[in-house]
């Protein structure tokens, strides 16, 4: 079975390996934002073992070809990881509850043009992150 994981890999030069098909599976598995830690428990729930190192390996070889992309959701936030996708959103991030949610709109597309055309900077990837309560914390009463 080739899929789109095998083809990338081989089409940069590397290996298809257990660990980076598990790794790839997590991800598919569960769309969000998993941090690391996530994503080993997942693995590990579905009765497969990657160990840390080779997580973290495979995790920006992933990102470095463009499968998967990590994310800052905060100051203080461990890094969360995700399977690509255009940067055409924003990202949603409850204080309450830590959901995070995309946004997709035209909004991204207009800063991207406004800072090429207004400052003449050419932008190479948009990572908005707005901060808030959702709408289940904020039904709670939660602040």
């Amino acid at each position: 079975m080739d899929t789109e994981l095998d083809r990338t890999l081989r089409a940069h030069g590397h290996r298809v390996t257990r660990p980076r098909r598990v790794v790839w599976q997590a991800l598919q598995a569960e769309h969000g934002h998993r941090t690391v830690e996530e994503i080993a428990a997942s693995i590990e729930d579905a009765g497969e073992e990657v160990d840390t190192a080779s997580l973290y390996r495979t995790l920006s070889l992933f990102e470095e070809l463009g499968l998967a992309r990590v994310t800052r959701l905060g100051d203080r936030d461990a890094g969360r990881w995700e399977l690509a996708h255009p940067d055409e959103h924003f990202h949603l991030v409850c204080q309450v509850c830590g959901d995070v949610d995309h946004h997709v709109g035209t909004l991204v597309a207009r800063i991207r043009e406004h800072l090429e055309e207004g400052h003449g900077f050419a932008t190479e990837h948009v990572e908005l992150v707005v901060n808030g309560r959702c709408a289940d914390c904020q039904r709670a009463g939660a602040s």
